[in-house]
């Protein structure tokens, strides 16, 4: 069974920005590395690194340009991640690697350029 469909749900839960929601998607020690920023392991530490912008956008858009799977079932994804604030459209290029267990997700990394983001806040 592919694993893509439960990343696309996942996806389109942060979209819906339901934070109960998102959470279902871990396991509970699941691991988010949102590189380059630190490591965080658990629901708890993963909501506090997803709020930074969750919580501060009033729409949230993650299309997907690529996915894949590899033959383990790892996920990837080639994305454009946009969050609107205060009126204004924030968009970060991303690659995301998703590994799952019994559908939920174990381990999360995403890369991107953190100048992209910063130059768009200033």
């Amino acid at each position: 069974m592919s694993n893509i469909p439960i990343v696309k749900d996942f996806i389109a839960s942060i979209c819906r920005n339901n934070k109960d929601e998102i959470l279902a998607f871990f396991t509970d020690n699941a691991r988010y590395h949102n590189i380059p920023l630190k490591p965080c392991i658990g629901k708890d530490a993963i909501w506090k690194e997803l709020a930074v912008m969750q919580e501060h956008s009033s729409a949230i858009e993650w299309p997907i340009h690529n996915i894949g799977e590899s033959a383990e079932g790892v996920v990837f994804t080639e994305r454009l991640d946009r969050f609107q604030m205060n009126g204004k459209w924030l968009e970060i290029p991303v690659m995301g690697v998703f590994e799952l267990e019994n559908g939920k997700i174990t381990g999360w990394r995403d890369y991107f350029d953190l100048q992209t983001i910063t130059s768009q806040l200033s």
